[in-house]
C-alpha cells in the first residue's frame, strides 16, 4: 500500500472536526476507467477511493462516489447532485478519467462514448458548462477538480468533419469571465496537455491534493499552489497544475481550524489532543505505510516517536498482529521489588528534567488514552510499576503518572531518559537512568492540584 493510499486512511483514523458551526459541505466524486471502445484506466478508481475517504475524514455532510459511468448514467448522477449542492456552503466534484477539447468547448467523456466523429462530442459527453451550472446554488465555493489521463486515443481515432475543427487530449483554456462567482476550476495539467498517471496508485496530482487540501485552516486557493509544487517536483517539470476562477477578499478551506479547547474544569478528563486520539486508532496497525503518514503529519510530537519505535519493530519482524481482545494489558503488571543494596544516598543523583514533583495549573491529568496500564520498566527490563495517567499541558501529552510500589510517580516524556520500548511487540515505557529503584524511592509522590469544592 502506498503512501497516499495511507494517508488517506490515516485522515480517517483522525476524524478531522473540520466544519464551522451550521456549515454545509458536499462532494461528488466521479472515477471513470471502464471504457468500452478504448483501453481501460487503472488510476481513476483509486484516485476516486482516496478522494471519497479525504472528504469524508474532513467532516463533508455528503459524499457521493459513482464509477464508469455511462452518458445517461453520469447525467444523472450530476442532476441528482444539483439537489444535494443546493444552498451548500461548500459543494466539490472531482473527476477522474478521459476529457477532451473540441471547437473551444470542454467535456468529460463518459465510459459509453464512441466519438466516431467529432460532431458527436454533444450528443454523447458531458460539458463542462454543464458541470458548473450543477453548482450554480452553492454558495461560498464551487469547486470542480479535473484529472484528465494522459493518453486520449479518442482523439487519435475521431473523424474529423470539418478540417478545421479543433480537437485535443486534455482541457482547454477557460474564459474566467464566463465562470460563475466563486467557481474555481483546477486542471491536473496546464491547458492543452494531459496528466501522468505516475508508478504509484494514485497520480501525483491526486496525491498532491490529498496531502495539501485536508490542511485545516488552509485556504483553497493556497492549497492548490502547493500542490502545484509538489507536482512540477514529482514530474520533473513536465506537468503544471492550473486553476481558473477567483475567489472572495475572505479566506476560504475545505477544513476549518481547529478552535483550541480551553483546559477542563475538574468535571471531567482533559479532551486528549488530535494526535493522541489519532495515534490511540492507529497504534495497533501492522501497516508500516500507515505508521510513515502518521510520522508525516505529527512528526513534533510524542507520538510520532511512538510510531517510529513501531515501524521499526514491523521492520525487523518483532510485532505479532495484535489481538483485537487484548490491545494493551489492563491489569497491574506484578512489581518485584528489588534485593537491599548498599548504596549510600549521596551515591544517588536525581537526573535533572526527568520527574515532575507535581501538577501544576496549566497540567490536566488524563485517566483514559492509548498508553493507560502499560508497564514502566528500568534499563534492564525490570518492571517498575503501571501507567495510570497521562499529564496534558497546551494540547499535548507532556508526561505519565505511574505508581511504583504504591507511589505516584510522574515522568516527563520529552525527558532523553524516558522512551518508549516496542520490542516486545506490546508497548512500555522505558526509564533509563541509574539505579532507577533506588532513585524513586527517594522521590517524594506525584502531588495533583486539590479539585474545587462543589
Amino acid at each position: 500500500m502506498v503512501l497516499v493510499r495511507a494517508v488517506a486512511a490515516l485522515l480517517l483514523m483522525i476524524a478531522l472536526p473540520s466544519l464551522a458551526r451550521g456549515e454545509k459541505h458536499v462532494a461528488l466524486v466521479i472515477a471513470n476507467g471502464a471504457y468500452v471502445k478504448v483501453p481501460k484506466l487503472e488510476n481513476p478508481k483509486n484516485d476516486a477511493a482516496a478522494m471519497e475517504a479525504m472528504f469524508k475524514a474532513a467532516g463533508f455532510a455528503t459524499v457521493v462516489r459513482v464509477n464508469d459511468l455511462g452518458a445517461a448514467t453520469m447525467r444523472r448522477a450530476l442532476r441528482d447532485f444539483s439537489d444535494t449542492a443546493y444552498e451548500a456552503d461548500i459543494a466539490v466534484i472531482f473527476y477522474a478519467g478521459h476529457g477532451m477539447e473540441v471547437s473551444g468547448i470542454n467535456y468529460l467523456i463518459p465510459t459509453d462514448a464512441i466519438l466516431e466523429r467529432d460532431i458527436d462530442v454533444q450528443d454523447e459527453a458531458i460539458s463542462l458548462d454543464r458541470v458548473t451550472q450543477i453548482l450554480e446554488r452553492a454558495k461560498r465555493l464551487r469547486f470542480i477538480i479535473l484529472d484528465a489521463c494522459r493518453d486520449n486515443p479518442f482523439v487519435r481515432s475521431m473523424r474529423r468533419t470539418i478540417a478545421t475543427r479543433s480537437v485535443r487530449s486534455g482541457y482547454g483554456e477557460i474564459d474566467e469571465k464566463s465562470l460563475p462567482p466563486n467557481t474555481l476550476v483546477a486542471y491536473a495539467q496546464r491547458a492543452g496537455a494531459t496528466a501522468e498517471d505516475g508508478t504509484e496508485a494514485n497520480s501525483p496530482y491526486t496525491a498532491a491534493l490529498l496531502k495539501h487540501l485536508p490542511t485545516p485552516g488552509l485556504d483553497v486557493e493556497l492549497a492548490l499552489r502547493r500542490v502545484r509544487d509538489d507536482v512540477l517536483k514529482a514530474t520533473r517539470n513536465r506537468q503544471e497544475p492550473f486553476k481558473y476562477g477567483s475567489l472572495g477578499g475572505a479566506e476560504v478551506a475545505l477544513v476549518a481550524t481547529k478552535t483550541p479547547q480551553p483546559v477542563p474544569e475538574a468535571k471531567g478528563p482533559a479532551r486528549l489532543s488530535e494526535a493522541a486520539e489519532a495515534w490511540d486508532r492507529a497504534k495497533d496497525t501492522t501497516d508500516p505505510a500507515v505508521l510513515e503518514a502518521f510520522i508525516a503529519r505529527f512528526k513534533d510530537t510524542f507520538y510520532a516517536d511512538l510510531a517510529r519505535s513501531r515501524a521499526n519493530a514491523l521492520r525487523g519482524g518483532q510485532v505479532a498482529a495484535p489481538s483485537p481482545s487484548t490491545p494493551f494489558p489492563k491489569q497491574p503488571v506484578a512489581i518485584v521489588a528489588p534485593a537491599p543494596r548498599d548504596v549510600a544516598s549521596s551515591d544517588i543523583t536525581i537526573p535533572t528534567n526527568t520527574f515532575y514533583k507535581g501538577q501544576t495549573t496549566t497540567q490536566a491529568i488524563q485517566s483514559a488514552g492509548p498508553l493507560m496500564g502499560i508497564p514502566v520498566r528500568d534499563a534492564d527490563g525490570l518492571d517498575l510499576g503501571t501507567v495510570a495517567g497521562l499529564i496534558f499541558e497546551n494540547g499535548e501529552t507532556v508526561g505519565l503518572i505511574f505508581n511504583h510500589l504504591g507511589k505516584p510517580v510522574g515522568i516527563r516524556l520529552k525527558s532523553a531518559n524516558v522512551s518508549i520500548d516496542t520490542s516486545r511487540g506490546l508497548h512500555s515505557v522505558k526509564l533509563a537512568i541509574r539505579n532507577a529503584s533506588e532513585v524513586l524511592a527517594t522521590l517524594e509522590p506525584y502531588q495533583r492540584l486539590a479539585q474545587p469544592s462543589r
